[in-house]
């Protein structure tokens, strides 16, 4: 999916509430690693998260973003793959506060996923989860943004291509209570002129 088709994903889905729901998750991800190689991208045993590592490096490089770029942590690295292809779960052991572990399952996560997950909670990791409404794993989480397997909307994947955008998009200023005060009492009161 290129940046022409998640715009048209995005206007397609601008008035069902999605685009809030993943520009939520997406700041939360954005700012749940501290440190470049902080942010531990896993997935089960059957479904590898290449496509969103992919996605986030992307982001990552071109908005010069370094904690975005994702550690991928895989279940069974082949000995011969490149350093950044061999990561295996031990890295999820080593992990501690001030990293963030991004958990992305479409289908039920299986019970040592769940441990280590639970683990790395408790060691002071941010947990993130991008699911298809596994209870369990998204109790777990501090974020999770679950995508129903029968969501007519919005496709696993298509929810994956939004959070990777969003999370790479430079922060909107949010308009929160004092921001409207501020400019109601500027109306209010009129401009400030310097005499």
């Amino acid at each position: 999916m290129d940046a022409d088709q998640v715009a048209m994903l995005r206007e397609v889905l601008s008035a069902t509430g999605w685009l809030e729901r993943t520009g939520e998750f997406a700041r939360a991800l954005r700012g749940s690693a501290r440190e470049p190689g902080g942010l531990l991208l896993v997935g089960t045993p059957t479904g590898e998260p290449w496509h969103m590592a992919a996605h986030l490096d992307d982001e990552s490089r071109l908005n010069h973003i370094p904690e975005l770029s994702p550690t991928l942590v895989r279940w069974s690295p082949p000995p011969q793959a490149p350093p950044h292809l061999r990561v295996g779960l031990e890295r999820l052991e080593a992990v501690r506060r001030g990293e963030a572990l991004f958990v992305v399952a479409e289908d039920k996560a299986p019970v040592p996923l769940l441990e280590r997950v639970d683990d790395a909670r408790r060691t002071g990791a941010t947990i993130l989860t991008l699911d298809g409404g596994d209870r369990e794993l998204s109790g777990l989480a501090h974020e999770a943004l679950v995508v129903p397997p029968r969501e007519r909307l919005l496709s696993f994947d298509g929810a994956q291509h939004l959070v990777s955008a969003a999370a790479g998009a430079p922060p909107q200023r949010r308009h929160g209570l004092r921001d409207r005060l501020a400019r109601l009492l500027d109306r209010v009161s009129g401009p400030v002129t310097d005499d």
